[in-house]
């Protein structure tokens, strides 16, 4: 019987696939000794998090359909990548391909658990600026607006709820407390913190 944390775990099983997901379910004891089922949904990609920053102090959002929850949501570029491939390409790829934008400086500024009680996600986080603009790459899927505003701004949208992706909350907060605390390049925090 394998252990996970103080679960005890007699069998797992696949109950679904698809191109971008499995669901497992397992079976075993609980942490109270009585029996118990766990479900996991496994992506087969990484979460990719880009925050672009103009010189300037603005930066670029993405809007866009969200299915599951039938909702339109205002976010920071993001999107999936395969685990065989380095995070940062992933984070260019998706960068090009929802805003038409390459940057010269790229910078990790967050690892994350997207919601580890029901998936093992994991989402890698970057600052993206040296912002050159072009063309969107979007695919069949994707059907997506740009909005440039001034950092603040996205801010703002987070404090006040019309951000509610959660991993565009996580990044912007983390962006806003790094430029205030002197961990960025001083002319990009001063432009950020300035209003763009």
């Amino acid at each position: 019987m394998e252990k996970r944390g103080p679960w005890q775990v007699r069998a797992k099983a696949k109950v679904f696939e698809n191109p971008f997901i499995e669901l497992h379910t397992y079976d075993g004891i609980r942490p109270d000794g009585a029996p118990g089922i766990y479900g996991v949904m496994s992506p087969k990609t990484y979460a990719i998090l880009i925050l672009p920053l103009f010189a300037d102090g603005t930066t670029m959002l993405v809007g866009q359909h969200r299915f599951p929850l039938d909702n339109y949501s205002w976010e920071i570029p993001e999107g999936g990548s395969p685990k065989s491939d380095p995070p940062l390409d992933g984070a260019i790829r998706e960068l090009k391909e929802e805003t038409g934008l390459t940057a010269q400086h790229w910078r990790e500024i967050l690892q994350a658990e997207t919601s580890n009680s029901v998936t093992d996600e994991q989402a890698f986080g970057y600052l993206a600026w040296g912002l050159e603009e072009g063309d969107q790459e979007l695919d069949g899927t994707e059907v997506i607006e740009r909005k440039r505003l001034p950092f603040l701004r996205a801010l703002e949208m987070v404090m006040t709820g019309e951000i509610r992706d959660l991993p565009s909350v996580a990044m912007i907060l983390k962006a806003h407390y790094m430029a205030g605390s002197g961990q960025l390049e001083a002319d990009l925090a001063r432009a950020m913190l300035d209003g763009g």
